[in-house]
């Protein structure tokens, strides 16, 4: 830790006469956890030390490892505006309770860094680029239930449209107040907004597009967007969800993610006479990822609810290619891109019930193996329909249709998440376990819509 850092940091607090210091940290599912303390416990020694947690509550280690520390992360240091007491938040490290203070290797901001590094150890690029699109769903009313004698759940929407709610306007667009406020919010956060506007699903849809960052950065914000606009929806009264797919025959929600991997300040995805003006090195990283895809849903769209927004008709991405402007394709190459610098692909499958550091980490640990394998995407099959060569092979193949054929996917094809130490075999090993634990606890309950099929059968 920076002396330095931390006199700048305190010295802002005590300007702002803050009163409570709070730590914020994402479990290994994905769901944020936070630990305040009141402002005179914020000391050099406390920063240095950290403060002790249960790690097994957090879905990392067994009860009998379970101690562990946080460690403040003053660099991300910003003031919490739904907080009565004059709070500053910031997102912790974990780390084991050696002297050193270790970093855990299994925490997602860890894993994010490590990726990052990657990259620039193999001298592929300085970094990743990544721009998200936040998908989501507002409705005044939610609720849901399930136990022995009961399962159900309604949500209500105010929003009626007859065709064409993409882009609607107000006043038909009831929640344009709110996303101003909530991307206002964000930037406060230093969170960079491109634009937001009522996505195509006719009741409550929306969607708030975010602009280029690191890939942990990426990760810190995204975990920022779902706190700023879960609190926010607290204060108007209504209820927000990333769920892939909350009402049957609409729209889903996705978490696209646009990207590209810079170098001595330029873009090494850029090539005026390749492909959609993209490089052989995009060109390899896009092999790279359509051929891991599947292994990459455990992490990119890990829940059950995911494979119901993954089919076709709804603008979703089903099948494993590439091609320009073509939103059926797991990857998107924007043709509307001018500027070079901003050459990029669209990672069109994620959506946001997932860990965003363990996801990004994952997709550019397959765009790398992509790259150091030269993994051609149009001979391996994957071709956009443009494409000139005959021999594709692979075209038509899809995305997995489950979270349990995405899981299969993972125990078979995981070696390139593990290339330079980035993604532990433990953490791999334990994520599976949590999966196959949410589709077992799905799989034993009877749902609904088995009642009306088969209740007086």
């Amino acid at each position: 830790m920076s002396d330095d850092k931390f006199t700048r940091v305190r010295q802002e607090a005590a300007a702002k006469q803050i009163e409570f210091m709070d730590l914020k940290v994402l479990d290994l599912p994905g769901r944020l956890h936070h630990i305040s303390f009141p402002f005179e416990r914020f000391t050099p020694e406390m920063c240095e030390e950290g403060i002790g947690f249960d790690g097994s509550s957090y879905g990392f280690l067994k009860v009998e490892e379970s101690d562990m520390v946080l460690i403040p992360d003053l660099s991300t240091a910003s003031i919490d505006p739904f907080r009565k007491r004059a709070t500053m938040t910031m997102f912790a490290e974990v780390a084991l309770t050696d002297e050193k203070r270790t970093p855990f290797p299994q925490d997602g901001r860890c894993i994010a860094r490590r990726a990052e590094a990657a990259l620039r150890d193999m001298g592929i690029a300085d970094s990743s680029l990544w721009a998200a699109e936040y998908e989501f769903h507002i409705f005044e009313e939610a609720d849901y239930l399930s136990d022995v004698g009961n399962s159900a759940f309604a949500v209500q929407s105010q929003e009626r449209f007859f065709q064409n709610a993409y882009h609607a306007c107000n006043p038909f667009d009831k929640y344009d107040d709110f996303r101003d406020e909530a991307s206002a919010i964000m930037r406060d956060f230093g969170i960079n907004v491109r634009y937001h506007h009522h996505e195509g699903g006719a009741q409550g849809q929306q969607e708030i597009e975010g602009w280029f960052a690191d890939l942990p950065t990426t990760g810190d914000h995204a975990v920022l967007v779902k706190y700023i606009l879960f609190n926010l929806a607290e204060q108007y009264g209504l209820k927000v969800t990333f769920m892939p797919k909350p009402l049957y025959d609409n729209l889903g929600s996705g978490w696209h993610l646009h990207q590209f991997l810079s170098k001595e300040g330029q873009n090494i995805f850029n090539d005026p006479g390749g492909y959609a003006q993209l490089s052989e090195t995009a060109l390899h990283y896009i092999g790279g990822i359509l051929l891991h895809s599947p292994a990459l849903c455990a992490f990119t769209n890990p829940s059950t609810n995911s494979y119901k927004r993954l089919v076709p008709g709804f603008e979703a991405p089903t099948v494993r290619t590439f091609g320009r402007s073509n939103r059926g394709a797991a990857i998107r190459i924007p043709s509307y891109v001018i500027d070079p610098q901003y050459r990029r692909i669209e990672y069109r499958p994620p959506d946001f019930s997932c860990n965003p550091y363990l996801c990004t980490a994952a997709i550019l640990m397959a765009g790398m193996d992509g790259i150091i394998n030269e993994i051609e995407p149009i001979r391996m099959g994957y071709q956009p329909e443009d494409a000139p060569s005959p021999d594709a092979q692979r075209g038509g193949e899809f995305l997995p249709r489950s979270l349990a054929d995405a899981l299969d996917a993972l125990e078979d094809d995981n070696q390139f998440l593990l290339r330079n130490d980035v993604f532990p075999e433990a953490l791999i090993r334990r994520w599976l376990e949590i999966k196959k634990g949410e589709i077992h606890a799905f799989y034993r309950r009877p749902h609904p819509y088995e009642f009306t099929m088969y209740f007086d059968f």
